[in-house]
């Protein structure tokens, strides 16, 4: 793998792995009280996903991220529902070792979309070295009835890395 014309060493590595299900609010009008639907599904979508993209990686986890994209027939909120709770990151956090909040993407969209899930550092989201993102498609879900909840690790930091540490932009010389 290059970058910028010069040999990647180590490779990068990024694993995804994602779950779809059946959107439990979908078709049913707005609901007001998620906390059913979230509390029945997403600690066991956790425990479900977060072992996988770690071993799926096959390498210590540095940068991690998440997703959930809901089918036409859903909100936004059914998927942010899921994955902004503790059930469900804590097992990504406790897989990874890490301490920092998991960055997101969701977003209501039809069959076959294209989505970036971004990535930040496990213990430390100031490492700009980490900020990055993937890009995720797959073509046949999320249908308009179901939610698509991805989740995103890489063993490093972007290729060829060079940026200024995060705050010295802001240091006067001299």
């Amino acid at each position: 793998m290059l970058e910028g014309g010069r040999p990647v060493e180590p490779a990068a590595r990024v694993a995804v792995v994602a779950a779809v299900i059946k959107n439990p609010w979908a078709g049913k009008g707005f609901v007001e009280n998620l906390t059913e639907g979230i509390d029945s599904v997403a600690s066991d979508l956790g425990a479900l996903l977060a072992p996988r993209v770690a071993a799926a990686l096959g390498a210590p986890i540095e940068a991690y991220g998440k997703a959930a994209i809901v089918g036409l027939d859903g909100e936004i909120e059914h998927g942010s529902g899921l994955i902004h709770t503790l059930q469900f990151g804590d097992h990504f956090r406790q897989a990874a070792n890490a301490s920092t909040l998991l960055p997101a993407v969701e977003k209501r969209a039809g069959t076959g979309t294209t989505f970036d899930i971004p990535l930040k550092h496990i213990t430390d989201a100031t490492i700009r070295s980490h900020h990055q993102s993937i890009e995720v498609s797959f073509a046949d879900v999320p249908h308009s009835d179901e939610i698509m909840i991805a989740l995103a690790a890489a063993a490093q930091g972007r290729p060829q890395q060079r940026l200024r540490n995060f705050g010295s932009d802001y240091t006067k010389e001299g």
